[in-house]
């Protein structure tokens, strides 16, 4: 995989990083304004000062030359009072023109949660709609509906994977399917259906799963090569985050929680966070697994989960404090539980100094990351989990999302660490992209150089919940 295959949006070099030099601009501008009038002010002031005045007298020439020139000088064409009318009106263009994309890219996101959810309320529409274009696209081009559906028919798993787009409308019309039901049932099921986007639609779906109490206990410390060695780059966490995930035990949920100790005595720690591993239907029950499908709705709907607050006693007892630099790094439902920690960061909810959150197949979009957060988000493009949330992601300053491309024809294995993922993280890390050089230096604290000294202690912890 080339750096060529990497499509990077966000980060220092997006589209939002320049509106924030926009802004950052404008205030200059606007200050500059402030200081050319000041200025010009005390210039004027001068030109009826008494001893000036009284000079005149005995040379009202000369006076009247010094008049003529300051006042040249302040109200010219390219005076100080000219100046800094421009810089004002530079700064209020530069401050409408940053607002107006942001208004703009803001109703975009709402507008297309409206129209998905409509699809949904008013499905039998949206069916004809599709059976219409459908018919259409085979009377235009029989020869090409024949070869899609042929695909169709006999590789399905295929046919999804290469129109993942699909499931970014499916998982958007869903919750406006759910407020239909809430018609017909006459509000029966609005506790547990509806909402009016996928986010909202996840916290009622997700009360059918309770939560529980979080239940944590150590295991011994994990001593493998790929866990220990110091991270150089996104494939060496991505690595460890894959050990972790397959040394887990059968039914057990795992975290890893690695102390990186640099040859100077700091400290920094980093939480490996694997996926789902237990798809269990509802129940009224507290299940004792949280990497399960009700931590999925949960924390895809923005709630703070058992799993979450199991991380974060995980670190406390690995020994991070508050002020310690903390870099989270998930797969699929690790990499949504992480960017919800993340957005709880320094809060009662997750009370640590989380600085850098790498994700692999996550859905995202949705979470609340604080700027002072650095986001690495990687997503295949035929892989179906990252669309779940039914939006990409913000073009943030502080969210760099990086879309590569590997095709293997199956869900599973376009979503694995180890088949898709790792390819692309090899590719980041060759990457010059100043969206992931700047991630790269943001991520400093827990990428060791050669010859740095750092050691690494990787601590386990099963996590669950009663």
């Amino acid at each position: 995989m080339s750096r060529a295959e990497l499509a990077v949006s966000g980060g220092a070099g997006g589209v939002e990083a320049d509106l924030a030099d926009l802004e950052t601009l404008a205030r200059s501008s606007a200050a500059l304004a402030e200081l050319l009038a000041g200025t010009s002010g005390a210039c004027h002031a001068v030109l009826v000062d008494p001893d000036l005045l009284a000079s005149a007298l005995l040379d009202p020439g000369g006076v009247a030359r010094f008049d003529a020139a300051l006042l040249g000088v302040l109200e010219g064409p390219s005076g100080l009072t000219a100046l800094a009318a421009g810089l004002a009106a530079r700064a209020v263009v530069l401050h409408a023109a940053a607002a107006a994309y942001a208004a703009a890219d803001a109703a975009l996101a709402e507008l297309a949660d409206d129209l998905r959810w409509a699809s949904g309320f008013f499905w039998p529409v949206t069916v004809g709609g599709l059976l219409v274009t459908g018919t259409g696209r085979a009377i235009g081009d029989p020869a090409g509906a024949d070869q899609e559906i042929g695909v169709l028919l006999a590789d399905p798993e295929r046919w999804l994977t290469e129109h993942p787009g699909l499931v970014d409308d499916v998982a958007g019309a869903l919750p406006g399917l759910g407020g239909l039901a809430n018609v017909l049932t006459i509000g029966v099921a609005a506790p547990w259906l509806g909402g009016g986007d996928v986010g909202s639609a996840a916290r009622r779906l997700g009360r059918l799963w309770p939560d529980g109490a979080p239940v944590v206990s150590q295991l011994p410390d994990d001593d493998r090569t790929a866990v220990v060695t110091p991270p150089r780059g996104v494939d060496d966490l991505l690595r460890a985050l894959d050990a972790r995930a397959g040394g887990a035990g059968p039914g057990q949920d795992t975290v890893a929680v690695r102390v990186l100790t640099s040859a100077d005595g700091s400290t920094a720690y980093i939480v490996d966070i694997p996926g789902t591993r237990d798809w269990n239907p509802p129940s009224a029950s507290v299940n004792p697994r949280t990497d399960d499908l009700g931590t999925n709705l949960r924390v895809l709907g923005g709630g703070v989960t058992t799993r979450q607050r199991a991380i974060a006693e995980a670190l406390r007892r690995a020994g991070a404090g508050p002020a310690d630099p903390v870099m989270l790094v998930g797969h699929s439902q690790g990499g949504m539980v992480a960017a919800q920690a993340a957005s709880d960061a320094g809060t009662p909810d997750f009370d640590f100094d989380v600085r850098s959150v790498v994700t692999a197949g996550s859905p995202i979009a949705r979470a609340d990351i604080p700027a002072s957060v650095q986001v690495l988000a990687l997503e295949n493009a035929y892989d179906v989990v990252p669309r779940l949330d039914s939006r990409p992601n913000d073009d943030s300053p502080n969210v760099t999302t990086v879309i590569f491309e590997v095709q293997h024809g199956d869900i599973g294995d376009n979503h694995g660490l180890e088949q898709a993922y790792r390819p692309a993280a090899r590719a980041v890390d060759r990457s010059g992209d100043p969206s992931i050089t700047a991630f790269r230096a943001a991520a400093a604290p827990f990428l060791a150089g050669p010859g740095s000294g750092t050691t690494v202690v990787a601590h386990v912890y099963a996590i669950g919940r009663r």
